[in-house]
């Protein structure tokens, strides 16, 4: 059997409700597909659709029965796989496969093979014959993962895929025609990439046929409350425990934190508070500090350079100037001397922390 077959998504089950891919669901059963649409049911199952995400559910829903390029872009554990899957749910090729590649969870030489297979003694390895997700996919959807990370030599042969619906397989002089829905998704500035000349032009038009943005949490705390009881449930079900109360001093300090990990690092955070939480109430440990990355300088002089260099040695070292694992150690510096250092630069912890 292909390894490609390895990473499809079959149209019957929703996925694990444990996994990242159900991070914005609620857990439902299902024991069969209908085959008369099924927006209403599916939309029911996303934790968040009468908050922030109606918009982008709308739109989800609104390109859904095309055949458009979607590209989804937003930090990493936004959701931006739930969204993919949505616009396969409620789109014509829904009893299809949904088939997903991370673009940069294998080598650049490995993944033309992956995209679009190959022909048995198409190069040393290569013992069978080879369907790639393209051909898996054939009628259904495509899901690209990590478009940005693509090599830039096979970019054109994605890109004629896109515009002219065929390929050859590694290895192959005959030409395969499909029927797949791209879409593809990144937490990279692609236009920044194109500018940079890291990703091609005209294949970032074809990909942004239809965009949909997805904000981060930080800007979605009316969402996290939902989510907050969803997964607290969830967990809880799964350890085969009862919690019946989420204090409403800990569901205001989640409000409050950043979440730079987005709905991920609130899941997995979640996921520690139920473990340590007894007695029906949810107590989880204490969150961690967010400290705000420094604004990129332009032209950075080399004063600038110095403090970033220090700024992030005091950091790594959790403040500690001193010691063999200090900041002073790691900046290869005397303690005297890197405190000097950053008095004359402007340099100073948090107001919580204590230099030692």
């Amino acid at each position: 059997m292909s390894t490609a077959s390895n990473s499809v998504i079959q149209a019957v089950p929703y996925p694990d409700s444990s996994s990242m891919n159900g991070a914005l669901y609620r857990g439902v059963e299902r024991t069969a597909r209908k085959p008369e649409r099924t927006e209403s049911s599916f939309l029911d199952t996303i934790v968040g659709r009468h908050g922030s995400l109606r918009s982008i559910l709308n739109q989800s829903e609104a390109v859904a029965g095309t055949n458009a390029t979607v590209l989804i872009t937003g930090e990493t554990g936004t959701g931006k796989e739930v969204i993919a899957r949505a616009i396969h749910e409620l789109s014509p090729r829904r009893n299809q496969n949904l088939v997903k590649v991370n673009c940069a969870a294998m080598p650049a030489g490995l993944l033309e093979s992956e995209l679009f297979g190959h022909e048995r003694g198409a190069f040393t390895g290569a013992v069978n014959s080879h369907v790639g997700r393209f051909g898996v996919a054939d009628r259904g959807t495509l899901f690209l993962d990590e478009i940005g990370d693509m090599p830039l030599e096979l970019q054109p042969k994605l890109l004629r895929v896109l515009q002219e619906r065929e390929f050859e397989a590694v290895g192959s002089t005959r030409t395969t025609r499909v029927d797949v829905r791209v879409v593809a998704a990144t937490n990279q500035d692609l236009k920044q990439m194109v500018r940079d000349r890291e990703f091609r032009e005209d294949l970032y038009y074809r990909l942004n046929a239809f965009p949909i943005y997805l904000p981060p949490l930080r800007e979605r705390k009316a969402d996290i409350p939902e989510l907050v009881e969803h997964f607290v449930q969830q967990f809880a079900d799964s350890m085969d425990k009862t919690i019946e109360t989420i204090p409403e001093e800990t569901m205001r300090a989640l409000v409050r934190h950043h979440w730079p990990g987005n709905i991920r690092e609130l899941q997995n955070y979640i996921a520690r508070g139920v473990i340590l939480s007894n007695d029906g109430i949810f107590e989880p440990g204490p969150l961690e500090r967010y400290e705000p990355p420094e604004p990129e300088i332009a032209n950075p002089t080399l004063e600038d350079k110095v403090r970033r260099e220090i700024l992030v040695a005091c950091q790594r070292a959790n403040w500690k100037l001193g010691g063999p694992r200090g900041a002073a150690a790691r900046l290869g510096l005397k303690r005297t001397t890197l405190f000097y250092k950053m008095k004359r630069l402007g340099v100073a912890p948090p107001a919580d922390h204590w230099q030692d």
